[in-house]
């Protein structure tokens, strides 16, 4: 049946609270609702991966608030990101990327697209998509990704340009996104929102493992994801790190974080150092809780970074086989870059006897953690 045929007074479909099949949220019928509140200008931003990289795009959504501050956006990312997309408060709908999302898209319509992936799925999908404007990227009929607009150029030839990419460039991620999508861009920040409750369960965590709000609280993060294991400190770094800080720093408690992946680096650091492990299955959000509620945090170039900047946390993080110069700490960090004339090199394995961020010394990542902790006034 037709929808023109349905009384715009008996059904708005055109509101952001209707949902079709069941009743809205607020449980009243259409007529006469005081809820009522059409969607208007729709924008859909396609950014599925990986989850770091989703977080870092949420500075993107104050631009695009400061351009269409009366817009609706809806999100569209892989099921895994979905978690650092909760509790947005300028997303009007989270979509996890899935076939009925990918069918829905087909149909709705937008004003703006922003695509932020240079991947095929996501930009097949911004080719098949109906809006009216679209940026960013997108996949051609020749069968190749391709810029949809002149902005985007330039985020399009980093992917092709080693040379532009690890020489020659030296704007932030968040500076190349918003000019590929044409926003002016204001230093803004990450958005993440931990709720009250889930920011209480980190410190009950902490308590049960002995560790107090009157603790100097230092995070190692030891581990780096599957894709990039080249990110990685050595175990031995972080032990003799550890030492070191809990000889000069009085009251202060060291934990380890990690996944899956890092229960046995974990365990050979926990042995040799005076650390307390916080464990290897917590979800996304008990992990930036964790984050949350430590003074500090030493990492490399990982999720459990960008969970940092994004909670304010101050930073130490050490880079070798990726760019520095695209992570924007907002004044809240230190990075530590090794130096060799083979980085970055973006591999996922490196065939030296020994790799980069083997070679930084722990004097080195110390000095950095002290310097830190008294320009922020933590000690």
């Amino acid at each position: 049946m037709n929808i023109l045929l349905f009384s715009s007074s008996e059904f708005k479909i055109d509101c952001t609270y209707f949902a079709g099949e069941k009743p809205c949220k607020f449980k009243r019928s259409c007529k006469d609702c005081p809820f009522y509140a059409p969607v208007g200008f729709k924008i859909l931003i396609i950014k599925l991966a990986a989850i770091g990289d989703v977080l870092r795009t949420t500075p993107l959504l104050y631009g695009i608030k400061r351009l269409y501050p009366k817009s609706h956006i809806t999100w569209i990312t892989d099921s895994s990101s979905v978690d650092v997309l909760k509790n947005n408060p300028l997303i009007d709908k989270v979509l996890p990327y899935d076939l009925t999302n990918i069918l829905r898209l087909q149909i709705e319509e937008f004003n703006v697209l922003y695509s932020l992936d240079k991947e095929i799925r996501a930009t097949a999908l911004a080719e098949m998509v109906k809006a009216t404007e679209k940026k960013g990227f997108s996949f051609h009929k020749k069968g190749n990704i391709y810029p949809l607009n002149e902005e985007a150029l330039y985020a399009f030839r980093l992917g092709i340009d080693d040379d532009l990419k690890f020489i020659i460039n030296q704007k932030t991620y968040q500076e190349i996104i918003f000019e590929a999508c044409n926003i002016p861009y204001e230093k803004d920040e990450y958005i993440f929102r931990l709720l009250p409750e889930e920011i209480e369960e980190g410190k009950r965590y902490f308590n049960e493992l002995e560790i107090h709000d009157d603790n100097i609280i230092i995070g190692l993060n030891t581990g780096s994801g599957r894709i990039y294991a080249t990110k990685k400190w050595s175990e031995e770094g972080f032990i003799e790190l550890a030492h070191k800080l809990h000889n000069t720093i009085d009251n202060i408690k060291i934990v380890l974080l990690g996944g899956p992946d890092e229960i046995e680096r974990n365990r050979i650091i926990k042995e040799k150092a005076p650390v307390i492990d916080t464990g290897h299955n917590n979800n996304l959000r008990r992990f930036a809780s964790i984050i949350n509620n430590c003074h500090l945090l030493v990492t490399g170039d990982t999720l459990a970074m960008h969970l940092a900047i994004a909670q304010k946390i101050p930073v130490v993080t050490f880079f070798g086989p990726t760019c520095p110069q695209e992570i924007e700490l907002y004044g809240r960090g230190r990075k530590i870059i090794a130096n060799h004339d083979c980085l970055p090199c973006y591999k996922c394995e490196c065939k030296r006897e020994v790799s980069c961020l083997y070679k930084m010394s722990s004097d080195e990542v110390y000095n950095s953690v002290t310097e830190l902790l008294s320009d922020t006034g933590i000690r």
